[in-house]
């Protein structure tokens, strides 16, 4: 063989030697991109077109999109489309759904404290919601209380007050309440039963027609330009402040703790980025829409009221003697409801002293 031919041999191995250890460099690194790969199904809550309330997991499905060239896709089932509100934190239990963009409300019949991280009566405002949650022990009990579920919890929305609730009558007094039929959620409602009111829970979409036919007297459901969606306006007339049994509302995504421990540590900060940024948007688009809802009531015809001080003051003793009662039955619930507390009396130190009051002309 000439000298000519080896150096081509020669040449020919050294080009296969090193096509072959690109190839074998590069495989691990696409199988690692094909791994990598999120495609979860998120059952939600609440409408995705409904602002503030639902559409914060839409923004964050956006936004792990964008953030990760796709990457990271979730796909989001409106509600009941691929379970029941009640068994969303079951089947991520059980791992049968990923995800949820999810009211831990939904969860007090099987883990009373759940409500607590959703809405209190005469509890906290959305912004010191989120203090308690990041810089409090609000996401650390959340996690210990909802990891024995195999679930894991991050706060992906936090918005204001709901309403007082709508009503065909004006609310003037305490016994105006008793008797009526009214639509009431969580803790708030277990304070009217107690007040000599019916209340019932009752899934949004179903809301109206109830109104309609005359099933429900009154209801609430959230803040007035989501009511608005609802149509609640065309039935009930007198739409009653401040939201004393729902001072903020916050809703979670919630993963399947198994599936969440699966993700590197990076795939998981860009949850909790998202979550955060999703949680910040809930606020400001929440704050940003109400006072041009409520202008808008004199032309259909509604009188928004307030609620006279008494009634408050009755609504809030009750309030007590509810969180008392439920604190007794259930140690995790005393546990957050201490907590929280213990929060709310350090910030009000704050709140009280550090803000312009708005009483001024």
């Amino acid at each position: 063989m000439n000298t000519k031919v080896k150096k081509t041999n020669t040449l020919l191995k050294t080009v296969v030697a090193s096509v072959a250890l690109g190839v074998l460099t590069l495989l691990p690194l696409q199988q690692a991109t094909a791994e990598d790969k999120i495609r979860w199904k998120v059952q939600s809550s609440f409408n995705t077109g409904w602002p503030a309330l639902g559409d914060p997991i839409a923004y964050l499905a956006k936004t792990l999109d964008a953030a990760t060239d796709g990457r990271i896709k979730l796909k989001v089932f409106e509600p009941g489309k691929i379970v029941p509100a009640l068994e969303i934190t079951p089947s991520i239990s059980a791992g049968d759904l990923p995800a949820a963009y999810n009211y831990m409300a939904y969860d007090q019949g099987r883990i009373p404290s759940a409500v607590l991280f959703s809405a209190v009566p005469f509890g906290m405002e959305p912004w010191e919601y989120a203090a308690w949650w990041f810089e409090g022990e609000g996401a650390t009990l959340a996690q210990e209380i909802y990891h024995k579920s195999n679930v894991h919890p991050l706060l992906c929305s936090t918005i204001g007050p709901e309403t007082a609730g709508w009503y065909r009558k004006p609310i003037e007094q305490l016994s105006d309440l008793e008797g009526l039929k009214i639509r009431f959620s969580g803790l708030g409602g277990m304070v009217l039963n107690k007040i000599g009111a019916s209340a019932t829970l009752m899934a949004g979409g179903e809301i109206f027609a109830a109104l309609e036919k005359g099933t429900l007297d009154a209801t609430e459901y959230s803040m007035p330009a989501i009511d608005e969606v609802l149509g609640f306006h065309k039935i009930a007339k007198f739409n009653l402040f401040p939201g004393w049994h729902q001072v903020s509302t916050s809703t979670h995504l919630m993963i399947n703790l198994d599936k969440w421990n699966a993700l590197s540590k990076a795939d998981q900060a860009l949850f909790e980025m998202g979550c955060t940024a999703a949680t910040m948007r809930a606020i400001t688009t929440g704050e940003a829409l109400q006072g041009a809802q409520i202008n808008s009531f004199k032309d259909k015809g509604v009188t928004a009221m307030t609620l006279p001080d008494d009634v408050i003051a009755e609504l809030k003793r009750v309030s007590a003697i509810v969180m008392e009662e439920e604190s007794a039955k259930d140690a995790d619930f005393k546990r957050v409801w201490e907590s929280q507390q213990a929060f709310h009396a350090e910030y009000q130190v704050w709140k009280e002293i550090g803000y312009l009051p708005r009483n001024f002309k």
